[in-house]
């Protein structure tokens, strides 16, 4: 058996996956598929679903990899892929909602909530969001997108993405300060 040595260097191997090579496309996809994996998941509440997002947007990414230009890291570039393909994905299995419902914030309630939450509560509240909110609340929040790109992605208004990152934290306040009560009996 011949051992082929792969270098770490991604862009030798990016120039190697352009050619069609299955074990640099099979390094970089090991190199990434953790960090895209958790990007999709963001979006998408399953992980079977999640997995398979990120494996339809890894097959965008090798058939497209021509197109990657160096411009900017190689990482954030699937990872656009990775997002629009968990929004792809999201609209095929239904139509995502927007609530337009007004939610009244209360002035008193503190924006900086302090609490010990484990990272898996919080997936589970980013989860437990209505759609249209976690799509925009991880898009603005967790993936620095500004309201105009997030406009133009989702297809929705710019005043519609900041309402519903306006509702998704509100409700995230809400939630942590009713956890904070269950657990410490405090807000």
């Amino acid at each position: 058996m011949k051992v082929i040595q792969l270098h770490k260097n991604e862009s030798v191997l990016i120039k190697k996956a352009i050619k069609k090579n299955r074990e640099a496309q099979h390094v970089l996809f090991e190199m990434h598929a953790p960090k895209m994996l958790s990007v999709c998941r963001y979006y998408i509440k399953d992980v079977q679903q999640a997995e398979e997002a990120m494996l339809n947007g890894f097959f965008k990414v090798f058939t497209n990899l021509k197109s990657f230009n160096n411009k900017g890291s190689f990482e954030g570039w699937i990872r656009r892929i990775m997002v629009r393909e968990s929004i792809s994905f999201l609209r095929q299995q239904k139509k995502i909602e927007f609530p337009t419902e007004v939610i009244e914030f209360d002035k008193s309630t503190s924006n900086n909530i302090k609490t010990n939450i484990e990272v898996a509560e919080i997936q589970q509240l980013i989860d437990d969001l209505p759609e249209g909110y976690r799509m925009v609340f991880v898009m603005y929040a967790i993936e620095g997108y500004k309201h105009h790109e997030i406009a133009e992605i989702l297809s929705i208004s710019q005043g519609t993405s900041k309402s519903q990152l306006f509702k998704a934290r509100k409700m995230l306040q809400e939630k942590i300060k009713e956890l904070n009560m269950l657990s410490y009996g405090t807000n």
